[in-house]
């Protein structure tokens, strides 16, 4: 469904504006001036309406955080919500996932999130899922030596594939399950899983890091 473009949506974007990264060349040059070598950095790809990631940087405030969505709606709520709170550790990024290496540097987040990404069922439409391996290919240079991908999803079919994918592509996988909520695993819940869980759907979820084998096949794509 799409989302309805929201009443004065300049003017809400206007005003919380300084939560706001231009996706541009420029950016990776002054990156660090923002967001300093020192402190932890973990950011969500496909934020949706910011609910998680706003709830981690309230949560964890010596750490940054970064909110990347394509779709500017969806982070003008992200962005409200952590201008409401008086967020200062977070910054959102309007932008497709493809663009990132070009705008942020290698080797900058200690995190990659993937919560409830869109599971392009149809197989002609695969290369489009951020689990592929022609889209991690993207983000993954983001990603510090020894960092970590998180995901999270209520798709079945989504999360079967993302396992094969990841185990082919050489990624040492841990904390696997298929129902997240009967675990004792510390979770924030994005909108969507909160809504879907009430309605007894299972969240599956787990944890990859990058191997010198992942390195070696991607670099070979």
């Amino acid at each position: 469904m799409r989302l309805r473009r929201k009443k004065n949506r300049d003017t809400r974007f206007e005003r919380c504006a300084g939560l706001a990264l231009t996706p541009e060349p420029s950016l990776k040059d002054g990156f660090y001036d923002i967001f300093g070598r020192d402190k932890k950095l973990e950011m969500e790809i496909g934020s949706g309406k910011g609910g998680f990631i706003t709830q981690c940087a309230a949560q964890n405030q010596s750490r940054s955080f970064i909110s990347v969505e394509r779709v500017k709606d969806c982070i003008l709520m992200g962005m409200e919500k952590a201008h409401a709170a008086g967020l200062d550790n977070i910054r959102f990024i309007c932008a497709d996932a493809e663009i990132l290496p070009s705008v942020m540097p290698e080797k900058c987040a200690d995190v990659i999130y993937i919560n409830f990404c869109d599971p392009w069922p149809k197989s002609a439409h695969a290369k489009r899922r951020l689990t592929h391996r022609k889209m991690i290919k993207y983000y993954l240079p983001l990603l510090k030596d020894g960092g970590e991908i998180r995901f999270k999803t209520d798709n079945d079919g989504l999360f079967e594939f993302t396992l094969e994918e990841l185990t082919e592509l050489g990624f040492d996988l841990s904390e696997v399950t298929r129902d997240l909520h009967s675990t004792d695993t510390p979770n924030i819940m994005t909108e969507y899983e909160k809504r879907f869980s009430d309605m007894g759907v299972k969240i599956k979820r787990l944890v990859a890091k990058p191997t010198e084998a992942t390195y070696k096949i991607l670099s070979e794509l």
